[in-house]
């Protein structure tokens, strides 16, 4: 099932990114493993999947201690004391929404002497029971990032309202890109956006996505 599911991803995911001229090439599929094991991660691999997601620390320790030659991506909220258990572990964090959490970020990279690459999180649908920053604090934001020097902010991430037709979602994945567009500048280029999952990637990749997120359409 996953060899099939894994096709079909790849396809959409090319179909729509030739749909508006864009190389697929340039879509990064990440495989979020939270309701699966190490053997589904394995068979994931043997598949040539590299990029994998997840979005509990615990729950997620055994399976990145398993496989740790892969890049791992925490795409959850995290709890800046749980940050000690994230790096060096995740190569990626796509959740940073608060300067508090950057600061527990900087401290333990800088303990680490490493870098720390980041997506900021935003609320663009402003739902309450989504995590993010709204968007007109985002360039305040990303003005204070600039302080510091161990954090990397690789793009943008936000996660659009769970809709029925995946056409509705359009015009959140498309703020997000025109905020990209707006605030990136020299020393904070946000070249990347991770939006997408599988309700709604093809519109995500559509709108510019570099990065989708993407579970049950590849684990069932």
């Amino acid at each position: 099932m996953l060899v099939d599911n894994y096709k079909k991803v790849i396809s959409d995911i090319t179909s729509a990114a030739r749909k508006v001229g864009r190389n697929p090439d340039n879509v990064k599929l990440i495989a979020v493993t939270k309701t699966v094991g190490a053997v589904e991660v394995q068979h994931a691999i043997t598949l040539g999947i590299k990029d994998f997601g997840e979005n509990r620390v615990q729950d997620a320790a055994e399976k990145v201690e398993q496989f740790p030659t892969v890049n791992w991506h925490f795409i959850g909220h995290l709890q800046s004391n749980k940050v000690k258990n994230v790096l060096p572990v995740y190569s990626l964090i796509h959740s940073l929404d608060r300067l508090s959490l950057a600061d527990a970020l900087q401290s333990r990279a800088e303990s680490l002497d490493q870098d720390v690459n980041v997506f900021v999180q935003v609320n663009v649908s402003g739902e309450l029971s989504k995590f993010g920053l709204p968007p007109a604090k985002l360039p305040a934001f990303l003005m204070k990032l600039y302080s510091y020097n161990r954090i990397k902010v690789s793009g943008l991430m936000t996660m659009a309202p769970f809709v029925d037709d995946p056409e509705d979602a359009r015009p959140y994945f498309r703020y997000l890109r025109q905020l990209k567009d707006k605030h990136s500048k020299p020393g904070m280029e946000l070249p990347e956006l991770s939006m997408g999952m599988t309700n709604d990637f093809m519109i995500a990749v559509e709108e510019g996505a570099t990065m989708v997120r993407i579970g049950s359409a590849l684990f069932g």
